[in-house]
């Protein structure tokens, strides 16, 4: 795949540089908007598990628990202890299973770099905080999500939505060199139509449901 290829939709054609602040170089893709790092700019696996060990996330941080009630709370309704769920991408501190288990809910705890377990052939939901910003190849990672749900199945997703390029230049996202994959409520739209999922529910900037048809 050449670094002009768009990692979600495949569309080859030139795309559109977006400035940013930051000395990394961006493309937008006018088929599905996302706004996506050249590949040349990425950092090594390595270099990526060394930033995120950074991170010092967990259940004893009230800050970072209230960050996370931002999807908790929208998808929790759609949730009962009878599932089988899965928190993609937990980083080094789980907090997201904790959350669910006080709600009597499962959900395993999964991430490449900290937690990789085998996972099981099916979840009743998939819960996504703060990883699809990463990933290098969304249309990859999301066919494998896909795969994992059965119909039905719920997919929620917390990542900040890029809303205009004079937004994106000064942008915070833009700030950490791990984030590569910028998506724009366009972007999940385009996402719904190519992968049998619908919207059912998006908030001004960073969360959205999605549920498998």
């Amino acid at each position: 795949m050449s670094a002009h290829t768009c990692p979600l939709c495949g569309d080859q054609q030139p795309k559109m540089a977006v400035p940013a602040r930051v000395a990394r170089r961006y493309l937008r893709c006018s088929g599905c908007q996302l706004i996506f790092l050249h590949g040349g700019d990425r950092l090594s696996l390595a270099e990526e598990r060394a930033y995120y060990a950074t991170h010092e996330n967990s259940i004893d941080d009230a800050g970072y628990v209230a960050f996370l009630t931002r999807l908790l709370k929208p998808v929790l309704p759609l949730l009962t202890p009878a599932m089988a769920g899965l928190d993609f991408g937990c980083g080094p501190g789980p907090t997201m299973s904790a959350l669910l288990a006080r709600h009597g809910i499962r959900c395993d705890d999964y991430d490449p770099a900290f937690f990789p377990i085998a996972l099981q052939p099916s979840y009743d939901f998939i819960l996504a905080s703060e990883c699809f910003e990463h990933f290098h190849q969304p249309a990859t990672e999301l066919g494998r999500l896909c795969s994992l749900l059965p119909p039905g199945g719920i997919l929620g997703v917390m990542t900040d939505r890029w809303q205009s390029e004079a937004q994106f230049y000064d942008w915070h996202y833009t700030r950490d060199p791990t984030h590569c994959s910028f998506f724009h409520l366009d972007s999940f739209r385009w996402i719904c139509r190519h992968y049998g999922l619908t919207l059912c529910y998006h908030d001004e900037r960073r969360v959205v449901i999605l549920q498998k048809n």
